[in-house]
């Protein structure tokens, strides 16, 4: 008896989880064909104008601070004075 309570109930879980399987199959087709078109466009960062405008000002700056030495008005002269005794 318990036997046939078992296969039953196995029969009965075959059919619901095949039908489920059934209608969520069905809710997957669409009867409208849709396409959807993506361009990509992907530039370099070295065509941007931006890039040269602020790679030529650090480079200004660059060489402006290379090439201007040390122009200050003001020379300090330090000198310094040695006495040696001699106490002989």
């Amino acid at each position: 008896m318990k036997k046939i309570i078992q296969s039953k109930l196995l029969l009965f879980f075959t059919f619901f989880l095949g039908g489920m399987q059934f209608f969520s199959q069905a809710q997957d087709t669409t009867s409208t064909n849709v396409t959807k078109t993506t361009t990509t466009t992907t530039t370099t960062w070295y065509t941007e104008p931006w890039v040269w405008v602020v790679g030529a000002a650090i480079f200004i700056i660059i060489l402006v601070l290379i090439f201007r030495g040390n122009n200050s008005s003001t020379k300090e002269v330090s000198r310094s004075t040695t006495i040696v005794r001699d106490d002989s």
